[in-house]
């Protein structure tokens, strides 16, 4: 379903009913399309996982942590 911008401001209550009933929302402004409205999908149980988290666990080369950062961050001040 397409809506405009001032559809989205006049009409909300009844784009939101039309995603709650599972249908994607396609927000043009100026006959372009700017954003999207799905419906929102609770992930249970289930870990989000961060490609970055625990970069830090099994670098051998690196002991402290922190004492590294703040000494790169040292030569910036």
């Amino acid at each position: 379903m397409k809506a405009t911008a001032k559809d989205l401001r006049f009409h909300s209550k009844e784009l939101l009913d039309s995603v709650k009933r599972g249908e994607e929302v396609v927000i043009t402004f100026r006959g372009k399309p700017c954003a999207k409205l799905i419906p929102y999908k609770e992930k249970k149980d289930e870990a989000i996982k961060n490609e970055l988290f625990g970069i830090w666990k099994d670098n051998d080369l690196i002991q402290d942590v922190e004492e590294y950062v703040r000494d790169l961050r040292k030569g910036r001040f």
